[in-house]
């Protein structure tokens, strides 16, 4: 991938009504989902970022037929559970952290051999949190010492259905082991004591899969056929989280995006910007594909610094860079902690973006497990490493529209791994990004 510098420059107010490309989590599982059931599934508004194309090509190596028609519509004919084949080669999964650990749940339970690998960013992440526990469902994985890619997984020949407490809260773990479960004989057990966003929930059962929940516990019974579905991918709340900040503080903008998805699971950020006192309004509320999807209006507003609740970082993990950007502009502090799992992202968001914003005349302060924004005046003129972090790419460039100076991304070409077209939107509603 070719580095490719974009800076943003200040601008005055955003506005329009727009989309943005599909949700990124139910992208991935709606290949997924679709290469592991008998026909053909469709699916409408797939995200067609390097992420979501790189789970395609490793669904295709593994035997699934998926291909994009003239009308925009991705078919996926599907090869049943149980019908993997094995890859010619090495499963490249780029940027992708979700599609390699969910892609390693699917293989984990069939009896072939792959080897995942990936960019320099994914070589670097931490493996071992989806890796032992798929290792109890008798799959091996072979690689370094740390438990990062390279990492070749045996397949079980005979798996066995397991009960596992997720070591840590998150909904790619939880995925991972569901969907191991899907091959496995009788009940797959995860237990879960702090909630995850629930996209695998909602489209097993979409796909027919039979899931319970019971408290803390979501059952997968095994060997279910799945049926092939049409699918209707919303707009990613995470990506229109930068366009929603952007219009918060940028003075005069009024701003409409048009069919978000807003699973509960995934609202985080909009409950907090509108704690902070953010203009936010939700319209045409209703239900696609197991899914809640609205249309949000977003405007100008004075935001007032705040202690965001720390039980809600599993809502808005992802969402915590841009928040920053929007703390710049609140009145007083805004306080964000229990953050530990922003350590191991693409980057680690919270070091990254403290240095940042920092380079940016933003006062903040370092916590080992968050940070504390205080309203600042941003002078800007700083040359952002991104260190192939997309959201932390895009923060700043949301950050450089209300800046005295340019703020500049020194790689702007990973943005294209979760939002592409995301600085012709942004220049389209008024930004100043090139």
């Amino acid at each position: 991938m070719k580095m490719n510098q974009f800076s943003s420059r200040k601008c005055n107010c955003l506005n329009g009504i727009i989309t943005v490309p599909g949700d990124k989590s139910i992208s991935h599982r709606s290949l997924i989902m679709g290469a592991l059931a008998i026909g053909e599934s469709i699916v409408t508004g797939l995200l067609e970022g390097e992420d979501v194309l790189g789970t395609a090509e490793a669904l295709k190596a593994l035997g699934a037929d998926i291909y994009k028609d003239s009308s925009g519509s991705w078919h996926i004919h599907g090869v049943g559970i149980g019908g993997l084949k094995q890859p010619e080669g090495p499963l490249d999964m780029g940027n992708s952290g979700t599609g390699v650990r969910l892609m390693m749940g699917v293989v984990a339970t069939h009896p072939i051999s792959v080897i995942f690998t990936g960019d320099d960013s994914l070589t670097s992440r931490p493996m071992k949190r989806v890796t032992i526990p798929l290792s109890k469902f008798g799959a091996e994985f072979s690689g370094n010492q740390e438990g990062t890619l390279p990492i070749t997984v045996k397949g079980a020949r005979n798996p066995l259905p397991i009960r596992c407490e997720l070591p840590v809260a998150s909904a790619q773990v939880k995925s991972a082991v569901m969907l191991a479960g899907l091959n496995t004989p009788g009940v797959t057990t995860v237990i879960e004591k702090i909630p995850t966003r629930d996209h695998s929930e909602r489209i097993f059962n979409y796909f027919g899969v039979p899931v319970s929940l019971n408290n803390e516990e979501i059952n997968v019974t095994g060997h279910a056929e799945l049926t092939a579905q049409k699918m209707a991918v919303p707009a990613d709340p995470s990506s229109a989280s930068f366009i929603i900040v952007a219009a918060i503080i940028t003075e005069g903008s009024d701003v409409t995006i048009k069919n978000v998805g807003m699973n509960p699971a995934r609202t985080g950020l909009f409950d907090t910007l509108i704690d902070m006192g953010g203009n936010i309004t939700f319209e045409n509320k209703r239900q696609e594909c197991g899914e809640d999807v609205a249309d949000i209006r977003v405007k100008y507003s004075k935001l007032k610094g705040i202690i965001v609740p720390e039980n809600r970082a599993p809502s808005m993990i992802d969402e915590y860079p841009i928040l920053c950007v929007a703390a710049a502009s609140a009145d007083g502090e805004t306080v964000m902690r229990g953050l530990e799992e922003l350590r191991v992202k693409e980057s680690d968001r919270i070091s990254v973006m403290v240095k940042g914003l920092n380079e940016c005349g933003v006062n903040v302060i370092e916590h080992d497990d968050g940070m504390t924004v205080s309203k600042s005046d941003v002078e800007g003129g700083a040359i952002i490493k991104t260190h192939l972090d997309h959201r932390i790419a895009m923060s700043f460039l949301v950050l450089g529209m209300i800046s005295e100076k340019p703020i500049t991304a020194d790689d702007g070409s990973v943005i294209e791994t979760s939002f592409p077209g995301f600085t012709n939107i942004m220049n389209n509603l008024g930004a100043n990004i090139c």
